[in-house]
C-alpha cells in the first residue's frame, strides 16, 4: 500500500474511535434499519454539498483576486 492508503486507513481508524467514544456504538449497530442508514448518508452527503459550494466559492475568489486584487473580489463577494 501507498502512504495514501495508509493515511486513510490511520484517519478511518480515528473516526471510528471518535464515534465510538461519542455515540457509544460502531458501525456494526443493529438498531437502525436500511432506511435510517439511507437518511444518515444522505445527511452526510448534503453536508458534503454544503463543504464543496463553499470551498467553489472560495477557489473562485482567489482567482478573482489574484487577477483584479482584493477590493474587486470583496465587491464580487457580495453579490
Amino acid at each position: 500500500m501507498s502512504r495514501y492508503e495508509e493515511q486513510v486507513i490511520k484517519k478511518i481508524r480515528e473516526r471510528a474511535e471518535v464515534g465510538k467514544n461519542k455515540y457509544g456504538v460502531t458501525m456494526e449497530r443493529t438498531d437502525l434499519n436500511t432506511l435510517e442508514w439511507l437518511v444518515h448518508l444522505q445527511e452526510e452527503l448534503m453536508d458534503a454539498a454544503v463543504y464543496i459550494e463553499r470551498l467553489m466559492r472560495d477557489f473562485e475568489r482567489l482567482k478573482l483576486a489574484s487577477k483584479y486584487g482584493e477590493e474587486f473580489a470583496d465587491l464580487m463577494e457580495d453579490l
